[in-house]
This record gives C-alpha cells, sequence and structure tokens, in this order.
C-alpha cells in the first residue's frame, strides 16, 4: 500500500501542495493585486488530521459518484444496488471510504518547469461502496500558466456500466484560509435555474428557474446579500445553463474577495455545479491553528446532478464499459 504524502507544485508564481491520499490541495498560494501570497484553502498542515477524519472532505476529489443518493439505492440493468448510508437517510460522498479516504498511486509527478503536474491512478473493485463494476481511475493536476490550476479527472469502466460523477470539494476563502466568514465575497454563476432539494438536501427532480429568488446569482452579488433566506446557507447544485464557452469548458462561477482583489473564475465540462457555503464547518482547528467555522468558505463543486441515477430526467451519470468519463475544471486566478 502506498503510502500518503504531500507533494508540491510551483511555477514561481503560485504554489500547490497536494496529497496523494484522495488527490487533496492541502494548500493554494496565490498573489494580490500587490503580489502578496496568501493560502486561499481550508485544511491542514499534515496529513495526519486528513487521515483521522477531522476533514468535512477538506480539497478531496470525492467519488464513485458525488453528493447525495437517495436512501442509498439505484437500478442499474435490472440489478438492485445498496451502498452505506453514511448521512442518513442518504449515500453521500461515495460512502464510508470514498476515493477522498484512499491513497491513490503517483503515476507521475514533475514538479519543475513551466507546468509543473503530477498525476494520481486508482483502481476501484466491483463491489467497492456498492458500486458495481471495476473502474480504473486518473486525476492530474496542472498549474496550466501562472496563475491557473488545471484539474482533469479520468474514469474508465472496465466490465460493468455504474454510476461516475467525481467532485473536487476545495473550501475556497481567497482572502486567506484564516481570514474568516465569506460573506463579503461577490459571487457570479452562471445558472438561469437550480435542482431544489427536500428535506434531506436530495434533489426533488424539479429543475427551478433562480430568478426572483435568492439563488439568483446571474448577476454578482456579495454570497451573505440573501444567505438568510436560504436556511443555514447555500448547499445547492446549480445548473450550468449559460456560461460562454472556451476550448470545451464553460464558465461556471467567478468567485471575488474585495479586500485582496483576488478573483477565481471556474470553467468545467460538468453539467451542475454545488455551492456550499460550509454550513456544517463548526471550530474545525487547521494550518497554523487556525479556526474554521460556519460560512467560513464556500465550494464550488462541478458535477453530475446530484441523484442523479435516480432521476431520468437529470443528465445521466451512467458510464459504459470501455467509455471514458471526463472531468475537467480550470481554476482561473486573478486580482483586479
Amino acid at each position: 500500500m502506498a503510502e500518503a504524502k504531500i507533494f508540491e507544485l510551483n511555477n514561481g508564481t503560485m504554489q500547490v501542495k497536494v496529497s496523494n491520499l484522495g488527490c487533496t490541495i492541502t494548500s493554494l498560494l496565490v498573489p494580490d493585486k500587490d503580489g502578496k501570497l496568501a493560502d486561499v484553502v481550508l485544511g491542514f498542515g499534515t496529513i495526519e488530521p486528513y487521515q483521522k477524519g477531522a476533514a468535512p472532505y477538506f480539497g478531496c476529489i470525492v467519488g464513485r459518484v458525488a453528493n447525495r443518493i437517495k436512501d442509498g439505492k439505484f437500478a442499474l440493468n435490472g440489478v438492485e444496488y445498496s451502498l452505506p448510508i453514511n448521512k442518513p437517510p442518504n449515500s453521500l460522498h461515495g460512502g464510508h471510504k470514498g476515493y477522498d479516504k484512499v491513497v491513490w498511486d503517483v503515476a507521475e509527478y514533475k514538479p519543475e518547469g513551466d507546468n509543473p503536474s503530477i498525476t494520481f491512478k486508482y483502481h476501484s473493485h466491483d463491489g467497492e461502496e456498492g458500486y458495481p463494476g471495476d473502474v480504473s481511475f486518473s486525476a492530474t493536476y496542472t498549474l496550466a500558466s501562472k496563475t491557473t490550476l488545471r484539474l482533469d479527472m479520468k474514469g474508465v469502466p472496465e466490465n460493468k456500466a455504474t454510476p461516475i460523477s467525481l467532485a473536487q470539494h476545495t473550501y475556497w476563502n481567497l482572502a486567506g484560509h484564516d481570514s474568516g466568514k465569506v460573506l463579503d465575497h461577490t459571487i457570479q454563476i452562471w445558472a438561469n435555474h437550480i435542482t431544489p432539494v427536500d428535506q434531506n438536501i436530495v434533489p426533488t427532480g424539479e429543475i427551478m428557474p433562480v430568478k426572483g429568488t435568492p439563488f439568483d446569482f446571474t448577476s454578482e452579488n456579495k454570497i451573505g446579500s440573501r444567505i438568510s433566506e436560504v436556511g443555514i446557507g447555500y448547499d445547492h447544485n446549480y445548473v450550468l445553463d449559460c456560461g460562454d464557452e472556451k476550448s470545451g469548458l464553460k464558465r461556471a462561477v467567478k468567485l471575488k474577495d474585495p479586500s485582496s482583489s483576488r478573483a477565481l473564475n471556474l470553467w468545467t465540462n460538468a453539467p451542475g455545479m454545488q455551492f456550499y457555503t460550509a454550513n456544517f464547518v463548526n471550530g474545525v482547528v487547521g494550518k497554523g491553528g487556525a479556526v474554521y467555522d460556519k460560512h467560513g468558505a464556500c465550494c464550488l463543486e462541478t458535477q453530475g446532478f446530484p441523484n442523479a441515477i435516480n432521476q431520468p430526467n437529470f443528465p445521466s451519470v451512467v458510464v459504459q464499459p470501455g467509455e471514458e468519463y471526463k472531468h475537467t475544471m480550470l481554476f482561473e486566478f486573478s486580482a483586479e
């Protein structure tokens, strides 16, 4: 079994630390308008807290299926599957031991040069956490330009059709991981619709226009402007249906911190994005003794729609043997 370690990618402008445990981004330093670096992701300075389960999915890749599957059940090709109920009454982020909790193999590591990169591989076996079929996965993080991080996730089922929907679960705070709440960050999401949820945070199957609701971020607005109108905070899947495209990716979201002028533009080929405002983070002690609390960051998890395997009107997340699941995210940082 491979050992869990932390690796560094550095191109002279930005520095990323990532672990082979769950392909986890533990640290990401980007400059502000004055060139001052800050670490903009929540996490821990060593590997042990991740191994002990102290992280509420900080920075990792989750799968085989991200987000919630209702009652932990689905049927595929006439077979009923039961998954672990690790977030009652549902199965969440791949079960008790999803891909965030396994040590991936380091297939390639190029720490130097203009485009440093690291590729992780994982072979998921038939029946793992209740899912059908063997699947070969890879995840490559690349510093694609001075201030751009690219993630390419791939999966190839070998012998059975299976649902696949990976998500990258970094908690972002562009003012710095230790700077408190993100309610003053502005956000723009290129989505005219969300998938509303029931009391257990599972989509009802409806696709609802955001216009005239507190979910409308089609134009830039503060995260905190209407958060009190949505219960404890945002934890909703946005339908990415109106972003402009470039090189096969569509613009999903722009997050900006007014204090540092750091901005993040995220591009993806996924159909949805979970916008989550760290509603359940409560007194987690992270890097440098920083205490992370509710609304101290936000997650921008591009994904297949939650519970899509049980919702015929949602885009399918089923991948056939020999087909390739491909999910790319491009994180473009700037200081405006």
